[in-house]
């Protein structure tokens, strides 16, 4: 059985688009940079975004990207807009969820997300 080093990474977020920092991010949970990279073995890395709150953000997508959820119950359908939950949440949650959706949907995910910090 091999060690593996925990591996840490660190994204400057200002002045980018929050889907490059989001696949870049993603791309480095799921062990892809590294030589020894199985995709069903959990990489050992730790990814910390920094400037979440500097990324380049256009008006217009800042008005129409909408994130939308479902409780089960009749009426239980919620939107929200990006900038809504700006707001409501700070800048680092929409990175959190773009990098969410970019992981595969497996059992690794909720070990792959608790590696990622986001600091605004």
């Amino acid at each position: 059985m091999t060690t593996h080093v925990k591996t840490e990474y660190t994204i400057d977020a200002s002045g980018k688009a929050i889907g490059r920092v989001a696949s870049e991010a993603a791309k480095m949970l799921m062990g892809k940079t590294t030589a020894s990279y199985t995709p069903n073995i959990r990489s050992n890395v730790r990814v910390t975004v920094i400037n979440a709150a500097k990324l380049t953000l256009r008006e217009r997508k800042a008005l129409q990207k909408t994130y939308t959820r479902y409780s089960g119950y009749p009426g239980g359908f919620k939107k929200e807009t990006l900038s809504k939950l700006n707001e409501r949440k700070g800048h680092g949650e929409a990175v959190r969820r773009a990098v969410q959706r970019m992981l595969p949907n497996n059992t690794m995910r909720t070990a792959r997300m608790k590696n990622l910090i986001i600091s605004d």
